[in-house]
C-alpha cells in the first residue's frame, strides 16, 4: 500500500520545481501553498534531486540534498531539500537560471531508517537493490544512497554496501566492521518526464 498518493507526489515535484525556479531566479524562499493537502504537513524524509535531461544516468546528477529523518513537514522539508540540492550540493556548483529548462526534478519520500541487525557478513541479504536505500555510520562519518542510486548504476548487493561506505568517506568494506552501522529505509520516488513535464510514480524494478 503507497503512503503517497500519485496525486501528492505530483504536488511534491511542482513545488519542488516552483522552490528551485524561484530561489534561483530570485533569491526568494517560498512558502508551503495555501491547498496543500493535510497529510503532506505530516513529517516525513525526503531528498529531492535533480538530474540533467537526456543524460545518461551516470552523468546526469545534478544535485541531490534532503533529509533522512522525519524532522519537518513533508512540505517544508520539500521546499528545503529542493534549494539546498540547487544551490548547496557541495558537489556541484549552484545552478544558474539557464540551467533551469534542462533540468528534470526528483522527489523521494523516505521511510523512517531501520537498522539492520545481525552479524555484519550477513548485511548483503537483508538488503535488496531495488527496494531499498542505505545509511552507513561510524564515528563522525555518514553517508546515504537513495534506493534509485544501485539500480542505475548495476549494482548487487554488496557493492552496494561498499559504495555508501565510500559516500560517507570511509573504507569499502566497513560494512563488515561491527562497529559500523548500517540502516535501510524505502522510497515512494516521483519524477518529471521532461522539464516541467508530467509527473510520473518512479518504478525501480
Amino acid at each position: 500500500m503507497y503512503r503517497i498518493k500519485d496525486e501528492w507526489g505530483e504536488f511534491l515535484v511542482r513545488l519542488a520545481r516552483k522552490a528551485i525556479e524561484e530561489y534561483v531566479r530570485n533569491g526568494r524562499v517560498i512558502e508551503p501553498p495555501e491547498d496543500t493537502p493535510p497529510e503532506l504537513w505530516e513529517k516525513m524524509g525526503v531528498f529531492v534531486t535533480l538530474n540533467r535531461y537526456r543524460a545518461p544516468p551516470q552523468t546526469a546528477l545534478r544535485g541531490c540534498i534532503g533529509f533522512p529523518l522525519p524532522i519537518y513537514p513533508l512540505v517544508e522539508a520539500t521546499i528545503k531539500a529542493a534549494i539546498h540540492a540547487a544551490v548547496e550540493d557541495p558537489r556541484f556548483p549552484p545552478v544558474r537560471p539557464e540551467e533551469l529548462d534542462e533540468l528534470v526534478v526528483e522527489v523521494s519520500v523516505l521511510t523512517p531508517p531501520e537498522p539492520i541487525e545481525g552479524p555484519p557478513e550477513e548485511r548483503p541479504r537483508k538488503i535488496k537493490v531495488g527496494r531499498d536505500g542505505l545509511i552507513v555510520e561510524k564515528g563522525f562519518y555518514s553517508g546515504l544512497l537513495l534506493p534509485q542510486v544501485p539500480v542505475e548504476w548495476g549494482w548487487d548487493e554488496e557493492e552496494f554496501l561498499a559504495q555508501t561506505c565510500w559516500k560517507a568517506g570511509l573504507p569499502p568494506d566497513c560494512w563488515l566492521d561491527p562497529d559500523t552501522k548500517v540502516y535501510r529505509f524505502t522510497a515512494e520516488i516521483f519524477e518529471e518526464e521532461y522539464p516541467r513535464g508530467p509527473v510520473r510514480r518512479k518504478p525501480l524494478v
